[in-house]
């Protein structure tokens, strides 16, 4: 008998994908392997919000992607449907603004937006706080990458009026969770001693996944996402092996349906390893695509600036963004730290202290890497 030519070939209703939304970032596994140490002790912390008590406040840290977020947003499902328990996730990265902040907790509360302009940051509040007390109702925040509200001065202010609610209004029970990706920030020393003197958080600290720990949960993804036999083991060993490299488990996530999403160009019924392989090119930058999305007009202006001025010292590169912004030294200076602490730049110092230090500025991705998630 010949060998039918069409074997092992997709048809145009086909897919390599049992279930394409298992590789989406923000999806929330049944199963969640590996941070059972972590999730014990945000329980600890949120367990007196299940019995009417204002819960303990808890500061999660790690490095990207070792599933803090999904974490708390799998907490976060199981105390929604307690009863006099609400919370609301906020990403800072979006919200980065004590006013934004409270609006997203407005929504979150009476589940709609509040108007656009002309309510105050006091009747906000005082909405919020007036709500949860008539309602009898426990608030639990996940303030979600909180080093964005650092990053423009936000952070005790924003901090400070949660924590301090039932000050102002009388049986308010609000706990926070923070959550940082930013190693080098340090969260309660960056405070207000006002703030650091009523947070005293529980710390719950996320590892990065060891290589075990990698395949063991890309494996469970890839049984609920793909179909059978669509990623053999080896090649599911080579997509594990640069996530480790990444140190960034979004990066196999996005990795495998990248490169289902390749086979399926080629209408093979398998992933292959070329797919994997090209697929990298656009996974390794998971993290740069997620810095550069949250990014003000003004700050994307200094990126697109860094692109034409790499490597040049920094009063050089004011002198181009002033000229595209008409914006001043000042907030110059602080978009420059704000993308140095996300990792988009480098700056580097030349000459003796005490003799005049130069800051030289580079980018620390590829131009074109940098201008095709820009724009």
């Amino acid at each position: 008998m010949v060998d039918d030519p069409e074997e092992g070939m997709l048809s145009w209703d086909e897919s390599v994908f049992r279930d394409e939304r298992v590789f989406e970032i923000d999806y929330v596994p049944e199963t969640f392997k590996h941070r059972e140490t972590q999730l014990q002790s945000l329980q600890y912390a949120l367990r007196p919000a299940v019995r009417g008590s204002r819960p303990l406040n808890a500061l999660v840290q790690g490095p990207p992607g070792t599933g803090k977020t999904t974490a708390v947003q799998k907490l976060f499902g199981e105390l929604s449907g307690r009863s006099g328990v609400r919370t609301v996730r906020v990403n800072c990265q979006v919200d980065s603004t004590r006013y934004a902040v409270f609006s997203r907790l407005f929504e979150g509360i009476f589940e709609y937006e509040p108007p656009s302009s002309g309510v105050s940051f006091k009747k906000l509040f005082g909405q919020v706080a007036d709500r949860l007390v008539e309602e009898d109702e426990v608030l639990v925040v996940a303030l979600d990458d909180v080093n964005y509200l650092f990053y423009e001065n936000e952070a005790s202010d924003t901090l400070y009026s949660l924590l301090r609610a039932h000050e102002a209004h009388p049986g308010t029970r609000i706990g926070v969770v923070v959550i940082s990706s930013d190693l080098a920030l340090d969260t309660i020393e960056e405070l207000d001693t006002r703030v650091q003197s009523v947070f005293r958080p529980e710390e719950v600290y996320f590892p990065v996944y060891d290589a075990g720990e990698i395949v063991d949960i890309l494996d469970e993804r890839v049984t609920r996402g793909f179909h059978d036999g669509v990623i053999s083991t080896t090649v599911l060993d080579r997509v594990a092996e640069l996530t480790a490299e990444s140190g960034d488990l979004r990066v196999g996530i996005d990795l495998l349906r990248r490169a289902g999403l390749n086979a399926e160009m080629r209408a093979s019924r398998t992933v292959a390893a070329e797919d994997v392989e090209e697929a990298y090119e656009q996974s390794k930058y998971v993290h740069l695509s997620r810095s550069l999305r949250g990014l003000s007009e003004s700050e994307a202006a200094l990126v697109h600036v860094l692109i034409e001025h790499d490597g040049e010292q920094a009063g050089a590169v004011y002198e181009a963004f002033a000229d595209e912004t008409d914006l001043g030294y000042t907030r110059y200076s602080e978009i420059v730290n704000k993308l140095d602490q996300l990792g988009v730049l480098e700056t580097t110092y030349e000459g003796t202290e005490g003799r005049g230090r130069s800051r030289t500025l580079s980018l620390a991705y590829d131009h074109e890497a940098v201008e095709a998630r820009l724009d």
